[in-house]
């Protein structure tokens, strides 16, 4: 005889750490983690590009506030940091690292909301190399002198660092980590359109237990950049961003004694040899124009194209930018987010007037926009000319530029022919004319057959105006290092 099994209900569990309070109506930390309001309560309002919603409110760091945070450095390194044994900092790092991956899926959320990229892309790539780069400078906390032989490698002290929007997370670990590796504090500003995930890995850091004012996150603009450049406690200044900015930071801090190191923007060329394998080469080209709206350090923003090769593969690239998906950042699915700000849209829409305006034949694909946000829809140049400010300037949109080529010297002079130098690409299928183009081409980092693939252990950075020094692997360390 069968009996009958008793059912039990489980009741579903409570969701953890439930907001009591609307994210707008929460001032996020200003420096040493804690809830701090601005000395004058100026506040940046900050919305979500994708559809215009205020999702918080941030505090602007006026000169008080710059102070306050370079002085709790200060106090960090000359008390603690620097007196602590390097195998005890690495085990600090090696827990944010950690509790980074932990955490992964909050931050990728985050760091969409804030900036617009696709979540794919956050998941996939920023955060997960945002991880690596802890542990990779973790590694190297305790073997400085393995790094550098024959010298003895101090830190300089106090490291002031400024990023840009297109990458907040990640260019946040490019500095942070190498910096607390090799003994210095860190006072680090966040633009003010992406300040979010910033301020979410100073809670991080803040759970990791890291001592009081090693990592001090300051919010603010412009304003607020230049206090923290020409602050007389800083050691060193690393800077993200613009050209312009670069420069301006160069002429202020020039006779002060500040390390400088700057990596700008720049228009980065592919370039397709005669002999590429399929079609890949426009395709790839097209995504990584398009991906994260071209933000990221290194778009493909001009490609060349061997001129017998242009119709097949221009009907490629015109395939796969009608293909991408343009949608909300959070949808899995999606290829191309929001513009981060309007600012930006209205630079990537003057481009677009004068692209055609110059002469050169744009496409874009027939989709609907939504009615909020700030969007732009894939655009693929033809018969860009080299003189073309499409060709010369950087956009940063989801734009792509081409340009054609009969001969491989052909190529490298217009690849060079820009006063930028940070990344390059080759696609071929003959090993020779890899080795002929990258020892050739003047630019920081070059692909061969891929695109925008970046690890820890390889520095990144550019030549000409793209600025100079390096991030990642052990040149990454120098930057913050006496060497005698």
């Amino acid at each position: 005889m069968a009996t009958k099994k008793n059912t039990v209900s489980w009741p579903p569990a409570p969701r953890p750490n439930p907001r009591t309070t609307s994210p707008e109506d929460r001032v996020r930390p200003l420096h040493r983690w804690q809830v701090a309001e601005a000395q004058e309560r100026q506040l940046l309002r900050h919305h979500q590009s994708a559809n215009e919603q205020r999702i918080a409110r941030i505090a602007e760091a006026n000169t008080a506030d710059v102070d306050a945070a370079v002085k709790a450095a200060r106090k960090a390194y000359d008390n603690v940091w620097s007196k602590m044994p390097a195998a005890e900092r690495a085990k600090y790092i090696y827990r944010i690292a950690r509790l980074l991956q932990e955490k992964a899926r909050q931050f990728a959320v985050v760091e969409s909301m804030d900036g617009g990229k696709a979540i794919r892309e956050s998941r996939d790539v920023d955060v997960p190399l945002a991880a690596a780069h802890f542990f990779y400078y973790a590694g190297w906390a305790d073997k400085l002198g393995y790094a550098f032989p024959g010298k003895t490698p101090s830190a300089l002290g106090v490291a002031g660092q400024i990023i840009p929007w297109n990458f907040p997370l990640l260019m946040a670990a490019w500095k942070i980590a190498p910096a607390l590796a090799c003994g210095n504090t860190v006072v680090l500003k966040p633009a003010e359109t992406t300040p979010l995930t910033s301020l979410l890995l100073a809670e991080l850091i803040q759970e990791a237990e890291l001592p009081d004012g090693v990592v001090n996150i300051i919010t603010g603009a412009g304003a607020t950049g230049a206090a923290l450049v020409n602050h007389p406690g800083i050691d060193k200044i690393a800077f993200t961003g613009s050209t312009g900015v670069g420069k301006l930071i160069q002429k202020s801090i020039a006779g002060t004694g500040k390390s400088p190191r700057s990596n700008s923007a720049a228009k980065r060329p592919t370039s397709s040899s005669p002999t590429p394998p399929s079609t890949r080469p426009s395709k790839a080209s097209s995504t990584a124009s398009t991906s994260t709206r071209a933000t990221c350090a290194a778009p493909a923003a001009a490609s060349s194209w061997r001129k017998a090769c242009t119709t097949k593969w221009s009907a490629s690239s015109s395939t796969a930018c009608a293909r991408s998906s343009l949608a909300i950042p959070l949808d899995k699915n999606t290829d191309i987010g929001a513009i981060n700000s309007k600012e930006q849209l209205g630079t990537i829409n003057k481009y677009l007037k004068v692209g055609v305006a110059d002469g050169a034949e744009m496409y874009q694909p027939a989709c609907d926009l939504p009615s909020k946000g700030f969007w732009c829809r894939p655009t693929l140049f033809l018969n860009v000319a080299q003189s073309a400010r499409i060709a010369q300037e950087e956009i940063f949109g989801p734009v792509l530029a081409v340009q054609t080529f009969r001969t491989v010297d052909e190529v490298i002079q217009k690849a060079n022919n820009t006063p930028y130098g940070l990344s390059a690409g080759v696609w071929t299928d003959k090993g020779s004319k890899i080795f002929n183009l990258t020892s050739k081409l003047r630019a920081g980092v070059i692909w061969a057959n891929t695109y925008n693939k970046f690890d820890p252990t390889s520095p990144f950075g550019g030549y000409k105006e793209s600025g100079y020094g390096r991030e990642g692997g052990v040149h990454g360390l120098g930057a913050y290092l006496n060497l005698n």
